[in-house]
């Protein structure tokens, strides 16, 4: 399938029951706990949100849509709560382009490993004061007092390592418009094929893609970026359509041509 060629030119929580257990906080992705938004949602732990595999039409045991009382479907993260479903339905899978909401992205996404997303949404507003509105130049002249000062912000999420990534990605960020930026290097991995997932276990935790892009990334200096931290970032910003198919998001984003 082919992708709207356009994409170069302008400038995403589920509880995972494989997931392995954080060793390095520095290393969110290869050996620390990593919660996409479209992970497998543990239904043990909402007692109360209906598991659409029991729901009328749905014999395969896995895990589909949930539809409210419109036949408005979204995925079961999405149901959790009214921050998860605001998100889901106004800014999940959007194209994002400009260097500083690419950033932010990349800098909450390393924040939220060994968490879960919803944590990471709550405090995102303080985060953005936090760090300057993720401005990189910003962000890049923080130094040891600014580090100091983060650590003692009980608003957002304190650990000295991702506070310093955030710092170093910064530095990176700023280095990479030598190479025409930020997003020209991120959408420049885009893959040539969609995803068509109709239930949660069909969406991978990584891919190809997400590999090459977390490898590139590593080369150009930037930290806190391995394989499953780039696929959820390609998920959250729209470069697959990672919604399930029914969903009333699904190929909303204007990247893919091929909506199903």
């Amino acid at each position: 399938m082919t992708y709207k060629s356009d994409i170069h030119t302008d400038e995403s929580t589920i509880i995972d029951s494989n997931l392995a257990p954080m060793t390095n906080p520095f290393a969110r992705d290869e050996e620390a706990t990593a919660q996409s938004p479209t992970q497998f949602i543990d239904f043990s732990a909402a007692p109360s949100m209906p598991n659409p595999a029991s729901e009328p039409g749905n014999t395969t045991g896995k895990t589909g849509l949930v539809f409210d009382s419109e036949g408005v479907g979204r995925p079961p993260w999405a149901t959790t709560s009214a921050l998860l479903r605001e998100y889901y339905d106004t800014e999940w899978g959007m194209p994002v382009r400009d260097e500083a909401g690419l950033f932010e992205r990349l800098t909450l996404e390393g924040f939220q490993s060994g968490l879960s997303w919803a944590t990471v949404l709550r405090k995102r507003d303080d985060f953005r004061i936090a760090f300057a509105g993720f401005n990189p130049d910003a962000v890049a002249a923080f130094g040891p007092a600014e580090v100091e000062r983060l650590l003692n912000n009980p608003k957002i999420i304190r650990n000295r390592r991702k506070i310093e990534a955030a710092i170093n990605n910064a530095n990176a960020t700023i280095k990479l418009r030598e190479k025409g930026g930020l997003s020209e290097f991120i959408w420049s991995f885009m893959p040539e094929e969609n995803l068509y997932p109709r239930f949660m276990e069909d969406i991978p935790k990584t891919s190809e893609k997400a590999k090459e892009l977390s490898k590139a990334l590593k080369k150009e200096g930037f930290t806190f970026v391995g394989p499953v931290t780039c696929h959820a970032l390609m998920e959250a910003i729209g470069m697959f359509d990672a919604h399930l198919i029914g969903s009333h998001r699904r190929g909303t984003s204007g990247v893919w041509d091929d909506v199903v």
